[in-house]
């Protein structure tokens, strides 16, 4: 092993591979099955990302040799860190293979990303131990050890060997059972198979491990590791401070210093942000606050940069903005915006220009059930209580409300025709009277515009008498809108009159559901004259 301070993820791998190690020794079960699969997914995990770092290294020594002039002997360790980049990524994709092929012969994972022949022991044996030495772990052994010697040549301090036989590896060396194995039993005989996967996996980031200790070395040659920064402050740059409620608030947080060597980390309000050529870029959607007399909310956010100097000591930096909500304002348009009436379909069109493209209403009410439209902003409010109170919010933040009050629905005036004409109650007609009458109910004129579809009446229940003096001598019960009255005429001498005395009637609303409208105990009367 090399020595040096290790890395808190250097570390955390130490930790997995002593817990592999543990459960290597225990009875196979299928929690300890999926506990392989689990460290087997950390360590890739970590090695993932240790990948990209070394990546990363690489390009921060050759910007260093190219700011420094591009000097011959600074160019030679920019073609050992791409040699050692090269090499390594040759061995991992050989591990990686042995994975795939593992997986490939074990059947690979289910449908819910578990492996389907987890154990497969005899599995590994046949692919990394097979007959006569001829597995592929002892090629493994072979190429890890080939890799070993390739980066002492840079680093000193990479072991002579990583692939180690039971009396090599310190681990297991006073292990009676262990130590006589070789490579390749010590770590694939009787193995399940994902324990295997674990192992491979482990012995990646080793490899990546070395890798990186040999490139902060080549790095250290060309001063790659050391930056320099001066008259260093902090900033951030707003595209507007004032920003309405729903609508997203932008701005920049950055360091007024350069360097490519340098990757600073940026947070907001506790939240880490991304950071693109040294900005910060800042994007939250701005919500909604307590308003003052003029509409505007002041909210303030707080970042921090962070970036370690060459001395490998942590800096910080701390940025505070003030910015302005301003509150949304709601266009409401209906027939009439104050007031609604009681179970009728009352639709509203509700707009907040200020939001533009990202508005995305969602409305909610009490006292009313709420009925989404088919377009953006259209709602339909059905009260079912006397006052009514809407919400509408845009992308889950909260815009605005607004109250109204709800009327009862206006009670339909009665009308009778004949012969297709209004009936003129105070002149009357002349005796014997109509033959039929038709009767209808008429609504509201203001309730109608406003409401054509809840502003369908009929009258369906109600009875004609024909009266003479104080009392009725005929009646006909009328169910439908036109009644027969031949048998009243026969009847009919000048002096009588008709009433029509209405039960019932009934109104279609918007949902084409009809319901009965009280009763008043009204009665239309005529004189025959």
């Amino acid at each position: 092993m090399a020595g040096g301070k290790e890395t808190p993820r250097q570390k955390m791998i130490g930790m997995m591979y002593l817990v592999l190690t543990a459960l290597l020794a225990l009875n196979v079960s299928s929690a300890i099955l999926l506990k392989f699969q689990f460290i087997d997914e950390s360590l890739m995990e970590v090695n993932r990302n240790t990948v990209s770092d070394n990546n990363g290294t690489v390009k921060g020594i050759a910007a260093a040799v190219a700011e420094s002039g591009n000097r011959a002997q600074d160019a030679r360790v920019v073609e050992s860190a791409n040699q050692v980049r090269t090499r390594t990524a040759q061995m991992v994709d050989y591990l990686r293979g042995l994975r795939d092929e593992l997986e490939k012969r074990t059947g690979g994972k289910d449908e819910s990303g578990n492996y389907k022949n987890p154990e497969a022991n005899e599995i590994v044996n046949e692919l990394m131990l097979g007959g006569a030495k001829n597995g592929k772990g002892y090629e493994l052994e072979a190429k890890l050890n080939e890799y070993a010697a390739f980066l002492r040549q840079y680093n000193p301090g990479v072991p002579t060997k990583i692939a180690m036989s039971g009396t090599e590896d310190p681990r297991v060396a006073k292990n009676k059972d262990q130590r006589k194995k070789n490579f390749a039993q010590l770590n694939f005989e009787e193995t399940p198979m994902v324990a295997a996967l674990a192992t491979l996996a482990q012995k990646e980031s080793e490899v990546l491990k070395y890798e990186a200790e040999t490139l902060s070395q080549l790095a250290q040659k060309v001063g790659a590791d050391i930056i320099k920064f001066e008259n260093i402050f902090a900033m951030a740059s707003a595209e507007s401070k004032t920003v309405a409620a729903g609508t997203k608030y932008k701005a920049e947080m950055f360091l007024a210093a350069s360097s490519d060597a340098v990757t600073p980390t940026m947070s907001v309000d506790g939240r880490p942000i991304s950071v693109k050529g040294g900005r910060g870029q800042i994007e939250f959607t701005a919500t909604a606050g307590n308003y003052d007399a003029e509409g505007n909310a002041k909210k303030q956010w707080k970042g921090q940069v962070r970036f370690r100097q060459a001395s490998g000591r942590d800096t910080t930096f701390t940025v505070t903005q003030d910015y302005v909500v301003a509150k949304p304002v709601m266009q409401i348009q209906s027939a009439s915006i104050n007031s609604l009436y009681f179970n009728c379909g009352n639709e509203l069109n509700i707009q907040v220009p200020a939001l533009g493209a990202m508005y995305d209403p969602s409305f909610s009410a009490s006292g009313a059930t709420v009925v989404k439209g088919a377009k953006k902003g259209f709602v339909t409010l059905i009260p079912t209580s006397r006052q009514v109170k809407l919400n509408v919010s845009s992308g889950g933040n909260a815009i605005g409300s607004q109250d109204f009050t709800v009327k009862l629905v206006p009670r339909p005036r009665v009308v009778a025709l004949a012969n297709g004409r209004p009936v003129d109650v105070v002149k009357g007609m002349p005796a014997p009277g109509p033959r039929s009458l038709t009767i209808q109910a008429i609504p509201d004129e203001s309730f109608k515009n406003q409401l054509p579809k809840d502003a369908r009446y009929r009258v369906t229940q109600y009875t004609v008498y024909l009266v003479r003096g104080a009392r009725p001598v005929g009646q006909v019960q009328g169910s439908g809108p036109t009644v027969s009255l031949g048998n009243l005429a026969a009847q009919a001498r000048p002096g009588d009159r008709i009433a029509v005395d209405v039960r019932e009637v009934r109104r279609m609303n918007y949902r084409d559901q009809q319901e009965v409208v009280p009763s008043d105990g009204s009665s239309l009367t005529f004189q025959l004259n």
